[in-house]
């Protein structure tokens, strides 16, 4: 990961006062093991104090903090970088009771544009571990939720998080990163899907109890799977897990007489051989009607006997199988991330256009004030010892005495020896100002 250019140690000294930079420090699955993870995670409780504290920072204006499994983040807007890098480095190790040595080397510092960029990628789940996930958005929504809630965010953050929202829905939408099952359990029910369409219905028979099956069962609920069926060899076990899926637990010696009713068999046992063989299927095809058959086998070693593929109807696939499918639409989410790149990229340079625009408010601000207060002082003038009101030629006075005192500043510097030098600039700067070519 980047770290803080060098131009960044300390504050630019041509950049205006008080114009908020952005900044963000953390570390991930990438930088850092799962033990320093753990050991620098923030709870619920412990996000909504450390927000609290970290906007009492002097040198820090808003805050934002993201701790996941994978990540934690702090996210601030500062007027000096360098000075916010350690006073955030100091604030995790006295909140987390941990010597800085322990968690600086695996940190990344990402300023500006980069620190744009990278949230960017992080909600896109382009950073993520598994490329196209989509929990990594709700997380950022709901830390986004505490900092607003502990009034930690302000103007540049609730416009960057915004912001980011809306580019990880036009990632989502405008490319097929998560179009792709890119776990075992899920590749799974996608071809499940491709066999029978819909799965509306569809009875399913659990052979075992393995985590990967179980995680099959729960993607094959979701999409509205019909009864089903657990056999264990300990039936208590069975009968545990029917109860968690709102199915049914059988014995195991009724695996075979089941077969005529079940329509996605899944198989995680640690059987040292086959569980069911080409017997068992060929029996109960006969009972079926032409309905398919499809076998998930995710037990190493093998519980369906291959050759059971060889029937005609039936389908058998193995954990290799899956794993190539994976793998494949691992591939294909990646081509789908370059895309997600470009739109990043656009985003981020939009973004930086508003930061950017950012400068002149101060100016616009001033010159608004200085014209009210001429204004002002004009009209107190005119109105001055008066009780009728101002006649045409008192009012046309005042008019031009605002004209004169607005335009005296202006034109002196235009007049000005000084800026002989840079005359031509500043008339045609003062031509594009006030539009004044237009025909």
């Amino acid at each position: 990961m980047g770290s803080l250019p060098d131009s960044d140690q300390t504050t630019t000294p041509n950049r205006a006062p008080g114009k908020p930079r952005i900044l963000l420090v953390g570390l991930n699955h990438q930088t850092a093991p799962v033990a320093l993870r753990e050991c620098l995670a923030f709870s619920p409780e412990e996000t909504e104090a450390a927000l609290e504290a970290l906007v009492r920072r002097p040198c820090l204006r808003e805050a934002l903090l993201l701790s996941t499994c994978n990540r934690v983040e702090v996210l601030v807007t500062c007027d000096d970088p360098a000075r916010a890098i350690a006073e955030l480095e100091a604030f995790i190790s006295e909140f987390k009771h941990l010597p800085i040595e322990e968690f600086r080397s695996a940190l990344y510092r990402h300023v500006d544009e980069d620190a744009v960029r990278h949230l960017f990628r992080v909600a896109s789940s382009l950073d993520s571990m598994v490329v196209g996930e989509p929990q990594i958005l709700g997380q950022i929504k709901a830390a986004y939720a505490k900092a607003t809630h502990r009034r930690a965010s302000g103007v540049i953050l609730n416009r960057l998080l915004h912001r980011t929202f809306f580019v990880a829905k036009r990632i989502r939408t405008e490319t097929g990163i998560g179009d792709h099952a890119v776990s075992i359990s899920y590749a799974a029910i996608e071809l499940a899907r491709k066999i029978f369409g819909a799965l509306n219905g569809r009875r399913v028979l659990l052979i075992g109890a393995g985590e990967m099956a179980e995680l099959a069962v729960e993607h094959l609920l979701r999409h509205r799977a019909g009864e089903i069926l657990v056999a264990n060899r300990t039936f208590a076990h069975g009968v545990a897990l029917a109860q968690r899926f709102g199915g049914q637990a059988i014995r195991f010696e009724e695996i075979e007489a089941r077969l005529t009713q079940a329509d996605i068999i899944i198989s995680s046992t640690g059987a040292p051989g086959f569980v069911v063989v080409p017997a068992q299927v060929s029996a109960v095809l006969r009972h079926r009607r032409n309905r398919p058959l499809f076998f998930i086998d995710i037990a190493v070693p093998r519980d369906i006997d291959p050759r059971i593929n060889r029937l005609s109807n039936v389908y058998v696939y193995d954990i290799d199988d899956l794993k190539g499918v994976v793998e494949e639409n691992i591939q294909d989410r990646r081509q789908e991330a370059l895309k997600a790149e470009r739109i990043i990229d656009e985003a981020v340079l939009r973004f930086s256009q508003w930061r950017q625009s950012l400068d002149v408010v101060p100016t616009i601000v001033a010159l608004h004030r200085k014209l009210e207060l001429i204004a002002e002082a004009e009209i107190k003038k005119t109105l001055q010892g008066g009780k009728a009101p101002p006649d045409e030629a008192a009012l046309r006075r005042m008019a031009a005495a605002m004209i004169n005192k607005f335009l005296h500043d202006p034109t002196q510097i235009l007049k000005s020896e000084g800026h002989r030098g840079h005359r031509q600039d500043l008339l045609d700067v003062v031509r594009r100002l006030f539009n004044l070519d237009a025909p």
